[in-house]
């Protein structure tokens, strides 16, 4: 077997023990005689599947019990619709942090459906370098909600709070920290995330909302957008992504079996300190994010030249470390080292990446 270390922003690596699982039951899930993918969602073993991920999950986050779990289609991006399209009759305005390109997106869709929304902090005239402070005196008294991206993928940031504004819901999107640390669920509105960077393949989106905010919906929004629909239907109203959350509930156990979120924690950290130690010991590559702000998940870093960037990725994609490219929109590098990066994956990097610098000096 010729397995790649994938530094993928997402679609991202799978641990090995789940794919193991997984291409174990693929022609036939236990005693059904069927793989998880012909299976009826409306069938016994697969009312069993997605009622296990849900258990799994609130267990992994502690998640309390005034809170609905649902596993929805469209990715992340379709919930920059459906979050103000739920919520935004609380009070008929919202406010935003943009602190990259994801949270813009969502403000932007906001604006589009023509709502009262606010941008109230942006760290966009410093190449969203860090996430802002926000404080409760900043966000409207009468907002219905606030609105923030909890780790910046393409920027590789990420909050270290969380921001505490009374009874204001904070909505946060999760998509690339997700399941990869313990968080206070409870602090939170709404947690949605997509589910391909760090819990399944694409096709899956999670949304975790209090139960009091699920009846805001606008009246003629449309059915497959509205959460309290979905919750009275346990996620299948339609047929739900069945193969996706089925790959959920294998990243669930796994993690569960190791530790938890805790575990997680700590190995997600030891990595992570490993790629940042030696971006801060050397003056060759260069960190860009401050450091009260650095991701766990998106390691971003330049050398300062476009051509050595675009070489460095090349070389490293022969030598095994796949997809190190950062995004199209900023450049240099960025390593997505999520749950499933075993750590001789970043050690193999740091080796490349002393190696690229001795063998390629700057003029």
């Amino acid at each position: 077997m010729n397995r790649v270390y994938n530094f993928s922003a997402g679609p991202s690596m799978l641990p090995l023990d789940v794919l193991q699982k997984a291409a174990a039951e693929l022609v036939c899930y236990g005693e059904s005689g069927m793989s998880v993918m012909e299976m009826s969602h409306r069938s016994p073993d697969y009312e069993a599947i997605i009622n296990d991920a849900e258990a799994m999950l609130r267990e992994l986050m502690n998640i309390p019990e005034n809170y609905k779990v649902l596993f929805l289609q469209g990715g992340a991006s379709t919930q920059f619709a459906a979050v103000p399209l739920n919520l935004i009759k609380r009070t008929g305005k919202a406010d935003y942090v943009v602190s990259g390109q994801f949270s813009g997106k969502a403000y932007k869709e906001a604006q589009k459906l023509g709502y009262d929304v606010k941008c109230v902090a942006t760290t966009k005239d410093d190449n969203f370098d860090h996430v802002p402070t926000v404080t409760k005196d900043m966000v409207r008294e009468d907002a219905a909600y606030l609105h923030i991206c909890f780790n910046n993928t393409i920027y590789g940031t990420k909050y270290p709070y969380i921001p505490e504004l009374g009874d204001i819901p904070v909505v946060a999107d999760m998509s690339s920290c997700i399941i990869s640390e313990p968080v206070d669920v409870s602090k939170f509105g709404v947690i949605y995330a997509g589910a391909q960077k760090n819990m399944a393949p694409a096709g899956l989106t999670i949304v975790i909302v209090r139960d009091d905010l699920l009846d805001y919906a606008e009246e003629k929004m449309p059915t497959m957008l509205e959460w309290k629909t979905m919750a009275e239907n346990g996620s299948m109203y339609n047929t739900p992504p069945c193969y996706t959350i089925y790959m959920a509930k294998l990243v669930y156990e796994w993690i569960l079996s190791i530790g938890g979120l805790e575990e997680m924690k700590k190995r997600n950290e030891k990595k992570a300190a490993l790629l940042y130690d030696y971006l801060d010991s050397q003056d060759y590559y260069f960190a860009p994010v401050k450091k009260e702000s650095r991701s766990m998940m998106n390691v971003t870093f330049v050398t300062g030249d476009a051509d050595l960037d675009k070489k460095f990725a090349s070389e490293a994609g022969k030598a095994g470390l796949k997809n190190l490219k950062g995004h199209r929109s900023v450049g240099g590098m960025r390593a997505s080292i999520y749950n499933a990066m075993p750590y001789e994956g970043v050690e193999a990097l740091v080796a490349f990446m002393k190696k690229f610098a001795e063998e390629n000096p700057k003029a």
